[in-house]
């Protein structure tokens, strides 16, 4: 069980959740402790990560030729890649973006064959199944991964996924382990969907109920912590259970929801857009009206995990932090 654990985009959200976790034995799993835990990050090591028992903190860029020789320095036995772009700065832009996700992980999965790696874990995420009309209520493990071209993230989610069959077909010894989150959540997190809570108006699509499946934070934190534990391979979606619509989300929040025709929000983006008033296009309408909603079943019934909170559990505790403040 001692063993040693290398982690990329350390110093993100649930990087730096993980790391202490792992560092402090604040887990679920109380019989694992990793010997050593390499911590990688492009940015400077946060305030959270300094000082942490077993941790080694490296500042590194995943796309890097650099990464290959401290993977091969350290031998981890488990690679933990959790380094991508979710929330784009303002200076971003779609080539940057795909250099992190789609090279950068290329670029992982070639040092961890390179060095023998036993296994790596991969957080992919429920964007991969993309934004569609025919989506079923319900997306299980097996249903096509169609990330939309347009949305950055879902796209390169779905690239991302196949490069990994390719790899699974090419080195069956590097044992994957993917995960499919929905939306994370807890006290502290936001993003370009919480952005969409704070909000005086909650907007909805008129046909749409849009439903978000949530996970609690502290559950991705356990879920991975026991792919790192145990000898788990597959894929797996991360969700608690059930889903909130935009209209409930709004009665929670205590908001007026107003739903909008698609014809008449995608005409008003397109002239925001083009006046500069905004970044989100008229595609964006999708992000909210065809929202992939995961099914948990094979993550509770295979992996053997339960979340502790469910997606209005998890929206509730994140409230809370908001409130707190």
């Amino acid at each position: 069980m001692n063993k040693t654990v290398l982690i990329t985009g350390a110093g993100g959200y649930v990087g730096s959740l993980i790391t202490q976790a792992l560092a402090n034995g604040t887990h679920d799993e109380k019989d694992f402790s990793p010997e050593k835990i390499i911590a990688l990050d492009v940015r400077d090591c946060p305030k959270s990560l300094e000082g942490l028992p077993k941790v080694t903190f490296i500042k590194n860029d995943v796309r890097g030729p650099e990464l290959a020789q401290i993977i091969d320095q350290y031998k981890p036995d488990v690679v933990c890649h959790l380094a991508s772009i979710v929330t784009p700065g303002k200076n971003s832009n779609r080539e940057f973006e795909y250099s992190v996700d789609v090279l950068g992980t290329k670029n992982v999965l070639d040092a961890c064959v390179k060095s023998g790696v036993k296994k790596v874990i991969i957080t992919s995420s429920g964007a991969a199944y993309g934004y569609h009309a025919d989506n079923p209520m319900w997306l299980k493990e097996d249903h096509p991964l169609r990330g939309n071209q347009e949305f950055a993230y879902s796209d390169h989610k779905r690239l991302v996924e196949e490069m990994l069959k390719e790899y699974r077909e090419k080195h069956p010894e590097l044992k994957q382990l993917i995960f499919r989150p929905g939306a994370v959540i807890g006290k502290t997190v936001k993003n370009q969907i919480t952005d969409l809570f704070d909000k005086p108006v909650i907007m909805g699509i008129v046909g749409s109920d849009s439903p978000f499946t949530f996970i609690w934070d502290q559950d991705v934190v356990n879920i991975l912590i026991r792919g790192i534990a145990n000898e788990a391979s597959g894929a797996f979606n991360l969700a608690g259970d059930g889903a909130l619509t935009m209209k409930q989300i709004a009665g929670i929040l205590n908001k007026p929801y107003l739903p909008i025709p698609p014809v008449a929000l995608r005409f008003a983006l397109k002239i925001l857009k083009k006046a500069g008033l905004t970044q989100y296009g008229p595609e964006q309408i999708r992000f909210i009206q065809y929202r992939p909603v995961l099914s948990n079943d094979n993550l509770k019934n295979n992996f053997k995990y339960i979340p502790k909170k469910t997606s209005k559990e998890a929206f509730l505790y994140y409230l809370s932090g908001k409130q707190s403040k």
